[in-house]
Protein backbone atom coordinates (compact mmCIF):
# COMPACT_ATOMS: atom_id res chain seq x y z
CA UNK A 1 0.00 0.00 0.00
CA UNK A 2 2.69 2.47 0.95
CA UNK A 3 6.67 2.32 -0.17
CA UNK A 4 9.52 4.20 1.02
CA UNK A 5 12.86 3.79 -1.12
CA UNK A 6 16.02 5.49 -0.33
CA UNK A 7 14.71 8.37 1.19
CA UNK A 8 17.03 11.34 2.22
CA UNK A 9 15.93 14.95 4.05
CA UNK A 10 18.06 17.07 5.22
CA UNK A 11 16.85 20.26 7.55
CA UNK A 12 18.99 22.91 6.28
CA UNK A 13 22.84 21.10 6.29
CA UNK A 14 21.88 18.63 8.87
CA UNK A 15 20.52 14.96 7.12
CA UNK A 16 17.41 13.99 9.03
CA UNK A 17 16.97 10.90 7.20
CA UNK A 18 19.49 8.22 5.12
CA UNK A 19 18.74 5.81 2.26
CA UNK A 20 15.39 5.04 4.61
CA UNK A 21 13.27 2.66 2.85
CA UNK A 22 9.93 0.82 4.80
CA UNK A 23 6.70 -1.30 3.18
CA UNK A 24 3.37 -1.09 4.83
CA UNK A 25 0.93 -3.58 3.79
CA UNK A 26 -2.71 -2.82 2.89
CA UNK A 27 -4.31 -3.73 6.76
CA UNK A 28 -1.43 -3.86 8.66
CA UNK A 29 0.48 -2.08 11.79
CA UNK A 30 3.72 -1.18 11.02
CA UNK A 31 5.79 0.45 13.90
CA UNK A 32 8.64 2.76 13.81
CA UNK A 33 10.50 2.78 16.81
CA UNK A 34 13.63 4.64 17.90
CA UNK A 35 14.50 7.43 20.51
CA UNK A 36 14.43 10.81 20.83
CA UNK A 37 15.63 12.76 17.41
CA UNK A 38 16.04 9.52 15.30
CA UNK A 39 13.94 10.71 12.58
CA UNK A 40 10.67 9.21 13.09
CA UNK A 41 8.27 12.82 12.58
CA UNK A 42 10.39 13.39 10.02
CA UNK A 43 9.89 10.06 8.54
CA UNK A 44 6.08 10.82 8.67
CA UNK A 45 6.22 14.51 7.69
CA UNK A 46 7.63 13.78 4.39
CA UNK A 47 5.48 11.11 3.78
CA UNK A 48 2.79 13.19 4.47
CA UNK A 49 3.71 16.24 2.20
CA UNK A 50 4.82 18.20 5.25
CA UNK A 51 9.10 17.83 4.98
CA UNK A 52 10.50 17.51 1.44
CA UNK A 53 13.10 14.86 0.32
CA UNK A 54 16.13 15.12 -1.57
CA UNK A 55 15.82 11.75 -2.71
CA UNK A 56 14.15 8.93 -3.11
CA UNK A 57 10.62 7.82 -3.85
CA UNK A 58 7.18 7.92 -1.93
CA UNK A 59 5.01 5.09 -3.53
CA UNK A 60 1.24 5.30 -2.48
CA UNK A 61 -0.27 2.64 -4.52
CA UNK A 62 2.23 2.44 -7.00
CA UNK A 63 2.30 6.24 -7.40
CA UNK A 64 5.10 8.27 -6.50
CA UNK A 65 3.92 11.25 -4.24
CA UNK A 66 7.42 12.06 -2.97
CA UNK A 67 7.16 16.26 -2.44
CA UNK A 68 3.81 16.88 -3.11
CA UNK A 69 1.98 18.95 -0.93
CA UNK A 70 0.19 17.88 2.31
CA UNK A 71 -3.44 18.72 1.36
CA UNK A 72 -2.99 16.24 -2.06
CA UNK A 73 -1.66 13.70 0.00
CA UNK A 74 -4.57 13.87 2.36
CA UNK A 75 -6.96 13.30 -0.09
CA UNK A 76 -5.28 10.27 -1.83
CA UNK A 77 -6.21 8.72 1.64
CA UNK A 78 -3.30 9.40 3.84
CA UNK A 79 -4.09 11.04 7.55
CA UNK A 80 -1.87 11.55 9.88
CA UNK A 81 -2.61 11.94 13.96
CA UNK A 82 0.03 14.26 14.65
CA UNK A 83 2.66 14.30 17.83
CA UNK A 84 1.16 16.65 20.77
CA UNK A 85 -2.66 15.98 19.00
CA UNK A 86 -2.59 19.97 17.80
CA UNK A 87 -6.56 20.63 17.98
CA UNK A 88 -7.38 24.38 17.80
CA UNK A 89 -7.91 25.04 20.95
CA UNK A 90 -10.34 28.10 20.46
CA UNK A 91 -12.68 25.76 18.43
CA UNK A 92 -15.50 23.66 19.46
CA UNK A 93 -15.05 20.20 19.48
CA UNK A 94 -17.78 19.87 16.52
CA UNK A 95 -15.97 22.86 14.57
CA UNK A 96 -12.70 20.66 14.98
CA UNK A 97 -14.10 17.41 13.83
CA UNK A 98 -15.69 19.73 10.57
CA UNK A 99 -12.43 20.80 9.58
CA UNK A 100 -11.27 17.29 9.54
CA UNK A 101 -14.13 16.85 7.00
CA UNK A 102 -13.09 19.39 4.33
CA UNK A 103 -11.43 17.14 2.01
CA UNK A 104 -13.20 16.97 -1.00
CA UNK A 105 -12.40 13.54 -0.82
CA UNK A 106 -14.84 13.59 2.43
CA UNK A 107 -16.96 16.88 2.78
CA UNK A 108 -20.07 14.21 1.38
CA UNK A 109 -19.73 11.72 3.89
CA UNK A 110 -18.98 14.59 6.44
CA UNK A 111 -22.89 13.53 8.51
CA UNK A 112 -22.24 9.93 8.40
CA UNK A 113 -18.58 10.59 9.13
CA UNK A 114 -19.43 12.54 11.94
CA UNK A 115 -22.00 10.24 13.45
CA UNK A 116 -19.30 7.08 13.25
CA UNK A 117 -16.74 9.34 15.69
CA UNK A 118 -19.37 10.21 18.17
CA UNK A 119 -20.56 6.38 18.40
CA UNK A 120 -16.69 5.92 18.91
CA UNK A 121 -15.84 8.21 20.98
CA UNK A 122 -19.42 9.08 23.02
CA UNK A 123 -17.41 11.73 25.30
CA UNK A 124 -16.84 14.38 22.34
CA UNK A 125 -20.27 13.80 21.85
CA UNK A 126 -21.25 15.00 25.23
CA UNK A 127 -18.49 18.16 25.02
CA UNK A 128 -19.07 18.66 21.45
CA UNK A 129 -19.91 22.56 22.35
CA UNK A 130 -16.81 22.60 24.12
CA UNK A 131 -13.50 24.60 23.18
CA UNK A 132 -11.34 21.81 22.02
CA UNK A 133 -8.24 23.69 24.26
CA UNK A 134 -10.35 22.96 27.46
CA UNK A 135 -10.47 19.40 27.11
CA UNK A 136 -8.52 16.93 29.07
CA UNK A 137 -5.22 15.50 26.82
CA UNK A 138 -7.55 12.01 26.92
CA UNK A 139 -10.38 14.03 24.98
CA UNK A 140 -8.26 15.76 22.97
CA UNK A 141 -6.41 13.03 22.11
CA UNK A 142 -9.55 10.97 21.20
CA UNK A 143 -10.70 14.50 19.08
CA UNK A 144 -7.63 14.56 17.00
CA UNK A 145 -8.47 10.83 15.93
CA UNK A 146 -11.80 12.02 15.25
CA UNK A 147 -11.01 15.19 13.27
CA UNK A 148 -8.40 12.52 11.13
CA UNK A 149 -10.91 10.05 10.61
CA UNK A 150 -13.23 12.97 9.45
CA UNK A 151 -11.17 12.77 6.44
CA UNK A 152 -12.02 8.93 5.25
CA UNK A 153 -8.53 7.85 5.20
CA UNK A 154 -7.49 4.41 4.39
CA UNK A 155 -3.95 4.71 6.11
CA UNK A 156 -3.46 6.81 9.46
CA UNK A 157 0.16 7.42 10.55
CA UNK A 158 0.14 7.69 14.23
CA UNK A 159 2.72 9.94 15.88
CA UNK A 160 2.91 9.45 19.35
CA UNK A 161 -0.75 9.01 20.39
CA UNK A 162 0.18 8.55 24.03
CA UNK A 163 2.49 11.22 24.33
CA UNK A 164 2.15 12.98 27.99
CA UNK A 165 -1.59 10.85 28.57
CA UNK A 166 -1.95 8.71 32.06
CA UNK A 167 -1.75 4.62 31.94
CA UNK A 168 -5.14 4.28 31.77
CA UNK A 169 -6.23 6.63 28.85
CA UNK A 170 -3.06 4.87 27.09
CA UNK A 171 -4.49 1.86 27.01
CA UNK A 172 -7.80 3.29 25.78
CA UNK A 173 -6.00 5.38 23.02
CA UNK A 174 -4.24 1.81 21.91
CA UNK A 175 -7.61 -0.06 22.51
CA UNK A 176 -8.74 2.44 19.62
CA UNK A 177 -5.96 1.81 17.17
CA UNK A 178 -6.04 -2.10 17.57
CA UNK A 179 -10.13 -1.21 16.42
CA UNK A 180 -9.35 0.85 13.59
CA UNK A 181 -7.50 -1.36 12.39
CA UNK A 182 -9.52 -4.45 12.75
CA UNK A 183 -12.27 -2.59 11.05
CA UNK A 184 -9.45 -2.28 7.94
CA UNK A 185 -7.27 0.54 8.60
CA UNK A 186 -4.00 0.66 7.93
CA UNK A 187 -1.79 1.86 10.90
CA UNK A 188 1.51 3.28 10.79
CA UNK A 189 2.49 3.72 14.75
CA UNK A 190 5.36 5.56 16.11
CA UNK A 191 5.26 5.41 19.93
CA UNK A 192 7.64 6.09 22.81
CA UNK A 193 5.74 2.58 24.34
CA UNK A 194 8.04 0.32 22.40
CA UNK A 195 6.74 -3.30 24.21
CA UNK A 196 3.08 -2.28 23.31
CA UNK A 197 3.70 -1.06 19.70
CA UNK A 198 5.97 -3.64 19.30
CA UNK A 199 3.46 -6.30 20.41
CA UNK A 200 0.46 -4.65 18.17
CA UNK A 201 2.73 -4.71 15.47
CA UNK A 202 2.76 -7.30 12.07
CA UNK A 203 5.93 -5.31 11.03
CA UNK A 204 8.61 -2.79 12.76
CA UNK A 205 10.96 -1.12 11.88
CA UNK A 206 14.29 0.78 13.90
CA UNK A 207 15.16 4.12 13.04
CA UNK A 208 18.38 4.91 14.41
CA UNK A 209 20.18 8.54 13.21
CA UNK A 210 17.99 8.55 10.39
CA UNK A 211 18.80 5.15 8.90
CA UNK A 212 16.41 1.88 9.50
CA UNK A 213 19.07 -0.38 11.10
CA UNK A 214 16.53 -3.64 11.90
CA UNK A 215 13.42 -4.50 10.89
CA UNK A 216 11.10 -7.63 11.15
CA UNK A 217 7.95 -9.08 12.94
CA UNK A 218 7.13 -7.04 15.68
CA UNK A 219 7.29 -10.71 17.63
CA UNK A 220 10.80 -10.81 16.03
CA UNK A 221 12.16 -7.26 17.57
CA UNK A 222 10.41 -8.04 20.53
CA UNK A 223 12.51 -10.89 21.24
CA UNK A 224 15.49 -9.41 19.49
CA UNK A 225 18.41 -9.07 22.21
CA UNK A 226 19.60 -5.38 20.69
CA UNK A 227 16.03 -4.10 21.12
CA UNK A 228 15.30 -5.51 24.23
CA UNK A 229 18.90 -3.66 25.57
CA UNK A 230 18.63 -0.32 23.80
CA UNK A 231 14.60 0.32 23.86
CA UNK A 232 13.16 -2.41 26.74
CA UNK A 233 15.61 -2.29 29.71
CA UNK A 234 16.71 -5.56 29.87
Amino acid sequence: MLRVENLDVFHGDAQALEDVSLDVAEGAIVAIIGANGAGKTSLIRTIGGMYRSARGKVLYRGSDIANWPSHKVCNLGIGQVAEGRQVFPTLTVLENLDMGAMLPRARDQRDNNRDRVFAMFPRLLERSGQAAGTLSGGEQQMLAIGRCLMGMPELVMFDEPSLGLAPAVVQDVLQTIRDLNRQGLTCVLVEQNVAVSLKLASRAYVLENGRITLSGSGEELLADDRVRKAYLGM
